[in-house]
């Protein structure tokens, strides 16, 4: 079950949570029902699905919303007498960017405006979005610290930090209070390991449990800040009610603040299936060619997080990784 140590309850607080059918969406949003807020989601359910947001569906503090964000009156509509906002809503992956940059720019360049201003003209306190480690674009400095970046290598990352320069420009004109967290590979429960554009842990995971070939692109030496979703829930949290006033207009990172290559992880996997005492193993690895805008390395400073947040991961890789495996193990064995 899901641990809440973080802030006070408040039985009339509300909150959006953009994109809450999805995997970070809807553990935003089993997170905040859990602590007794009015939450609302809102999601087209192009990427996100009903099933992560249907056992909620009676709750009394719960409302859900089928939407678009690139529909401006629905925005405005969701945000309707909200406190806050938690901007999770974006189509993900670097490669389907690349495959697809209009739709990636629509959705997450034009959608985040939507909600920039309905969340403007709503009066909400503070506005927390989900930014990205892509961010970092080519800078090869390690750790990756928040005002360190370089150019995108993606459609992707473009959107991202367009998303960072209008927050900022909205933070500045309009005194809004608004918050971004450049995730860092986030992985765990409700993470569909299915589909073209699947993140590599539940992949490998489910290669796992069902003896397929493990592909892996490069040579495995890539390394990622790879995160816990319980320490992404724990900064959406602190973003959320942070009362330093300097919080306002920044950017974090939202990471372990530890390296770990595909290799490792891959050896670290085997150990847990083994610590389980099952048999499963992928039938094979097989080293591929790079994918296009991938990065080599990812690192994250959480030294910022730290200072301003107080933020602690409460999850290293390899104690995410433990729950996060029996996770599948429990919802996919034999799938």
């Amino acid at each position: 079950m899901i641990g809440f140590k973080v802030g006070d309850v408040q039985q009339k607080t509300k909150v959006l949570v953009t994109g809450g059918a999805g995997f970070i969406g809807s553990n935003l949003v089993e997170y905040f029902l859990k602590k007794n807020f009015q939450v609302v989601c809102l999601d087209n359910l192009s990427t996100g699905k009903y099933s992560n947001i249907e056992p909620f569906l009676n709750l009394e503090n719960f409302t859900w919303i089928q939407g678009d964000i690139r529909d401006f009156s629905v925005c405005v509509s969701a945000v309707a007498g909200c406190d806050y906002v938690l901007h999770q809503a974006a189509l993900g992956s670097v490669p389907r960017s690349i495959n697809d940059p209009i739709l990636t720019n629509s959705v997450n360049i034009s959608g985040f405006l939507n909600m920039l201003v309905a969340s403007r003209d709503a009066g909400v306190k503070r506005f927390v979005y989900a930014a990205s480690s892509s961010t970092y674009g080519d800078s090869s400095a390690l750790p990756k610290i928040e005002d360190t970046i370089g150019a995108p290598l993606s459609p992707y990352a473009v959107t991202k930090l367009v998303n960072e320069l209008y927050a900022d420009v909205f933070s500045k004109l309009y005194g809004m209070s608004v918050v971004g967290l450049r995730y860092f590979n986030v992985f765990g429960r409700r993470q569909d390991p299915a589909g073209a554009y699947a993140a590599v842990i539940p992949k490998f995971v489910m290669s796992f449990l069902n003896q397929n070939e493990i592909v892996i692109n490069g040579n495995g030496e890539h390394s990622r800040d790879f995160t816990y979703i319980e320490n992404v829930l724990l900064a959406n949290d602190l973003a959320l009610q942070a009362e330093d006033e300097n919080v306002k207009g920044q950017v974090f990172n939202v990471a372990c603040g530890a390296q770990t290559s595909l290799n490792e992880m891959l050896s670290i996997m085997r150990g847990l299936f083994a610590v389980r005492q099952m048999d499963f193993q992928p039938k094979g690895v097989v080293y591929g060619p790079e994918r296009i805008g991938d990065i080599a390395h990812s690192w994250a400073s959480i030294e910022k997080g730290k200072e301003l947040l107080n933020y602690y991961p409460t999850h290293d890789f390899k104690s995410g990784l433990e729950e996060a495996i029996d996770w599948y193990i429990q919802h996919y064995r034999g799938a």
